[in-house]
C-alpha cells in the first residue's frame, strides 16, 4: 500500500466507524440486542466498501460528511450479512475478523435478530439523511437491489446451491457479481450519486466496480489457499476442505492469478476514461489485488 492510500484510509476510517457506532448507539432497543449488533460492528474489518464512497466524493472534490453516513450504512448491511453467513445453518463459522462469531457469543437466535436489526436500520438511516428527497429515494432503491434478492442475498443462494455441484466459470462469476460485487458496486455508485456525477461517469465507475468486485473475490479465493487463519482472521483452507467451487478450483491457482490480473487491468482501463485524476481509485485497485487478508 502506498503512502497516499494509507493516509486516506487512516484519515477516514475513524470517522466512518464513529458515525456507524453513533447511529447504532442512539436507537432505542433492548440492551442485549444493541450489544450484539455493536459486537460485530466493532470487530474490525478493512472498511473497503465505505471507503469507496468517500473516495468517489474525494474524486469530485465534494464534502465527505454524507459519505461517512452512507459508508456507515454499507458497513452495517455488510456486517449483518456476515452475522447471518456465519450461522450454523449457513457457513457455520466459529471465527470472524479474528474473534468468535456473533452466534458463538450471543446464541443463534439473538445473532439472527441482531442481523435483522442492522439490515432494517440501514434503510432508515438513508431515509433520514439531510440530502434531497430524490437522492434519498435513489440510494434506498439502489441499496434494496444491491443487498436483496437481485444482489447479495440472491448471490448467497446461488452460492449455497452451487455447493452440491461443480460450477462453470460463468456460473461462479454470477455468484460473485451478486454476492460480493453488488454491495461494492453500490458503494461506488452511491458516491457518484452524492457527488452528482454525470451519467457517463457513473457508467464508467460501475464498470470499474464490476471488475474490482470480481478481483476482490478472486483474491479471497487465492488467500484461502495461501493465507493463514491468523492472517485472514477467519478459518483458512475452508473452501478446499468443503470442495467449494472457487477460481483456483476451476482455473488452477496460476489460472486464478491470471484472471485476477485480467480484472485489475480492465478496472484500470475503465478509470482511464474518466476526465478526472482517479489515482486514488487506482491505488485502491492495486491494494485489493495485493492484500494479504
Amino acid at each position: 500500500m502506498n503512502e497516499t492510500l494509507k493516509y486516506f484510509i487512516e484519515s477516514n476510517t475513524p470517522q466512518i466507524e464513529e458515525t456507524m457506532f453513533a447511529l447504532v448507539e442512539k436507537i432505542e432497543a433492548p440492551a442485549n440486542l444493541k450489544e450484539s449488533m455493536l459486537y460485530s460492528l466493532k470487530a474490525g474489518g478493512k472498511r473497503i466498501r465505505p471507503l469507496f464512497v468517500v473516495a468517489v466524493l474525494e474524486l469530485y472534490r465534494k464534502n465527505l460528511q454524507d459519505g461517512f453516513i452512507v459508508g456507515a450504512v454499507i458497513e452495517i448491511i455488510h456486517t449483518y450479512s456476515l452475522i447471518h453467513d456465519d450461522l450454523p445453518s449457513m457457513d457455520n463459522d466459529d471465527f470472524r475478523r479474528g474473534k468468535p462469531t456473533n452466534h458463538k457469543m450471543y446464541g443463534d437466535a439473538l445473532a439472527t435478530l441482531a442481523g435483522d436489526a442492522l439490515n432494517t436500520l440501514a434503510f432508515g438511516i438513508l431515509a433520514r439523511m439531510d440530502i434531497s428527497a430524490e437522492k434519498r429515494i435513489e440510494l434506498v432503491e439502489l441499496l434494496s437491489v444491491a443487498a436483496g434478492g437481485e444482489g447479495m442475498v440472491g448471490g448467497q443462494v446461488l452460492d449455497m446451491d452451487g455447493e452440491q455441484r461443480q460450477l462453470t466459470l460463468a456460473e461462479l462469476e454470477q455468484v460473485h457479481v451478486s454476492k460480493t460485487g453488488a454491495l461494492l458496486r453500490f458503494s461506488i455508485e452511491a458516491g457518484a450519486v452524492l457527488a452528482d456525477a454525470s451519467a457517463q461517469d457513473r457508467a464508467t465507475l460501475k464498470e470499474y466496480a464490476h471488475h474490482i468486485g470480481l478481483a476482490f473475490q478472486i483474491q479471497d479465493d487465492i488467500l484461502d489457499i495461501e493465507g493463514t487463519t491468523e492472517e485472514l482472521g477467519k478459518t483458512a483452507g475452508k473452501d478446499v476442505a468443503s470442495d467449494k467451487s472457487t477460481y483456483p478450483a476451476l482455473l488452477t491457482l496460476e489460472g486464478a492469478k491470471e484472471k485476477l490480473a485480467e480484472h485489475y487491468h480492465h478496472a484500470i482501463q475503465a478509470l482511464d476514461q474518466l476526465p478526472l485524476d482517479a489515482s486514488l481509485l487506482r491505488d485502491f485497485a492495486s491494494y485489493i489485488v495485493h492484500r494479504k487478508n
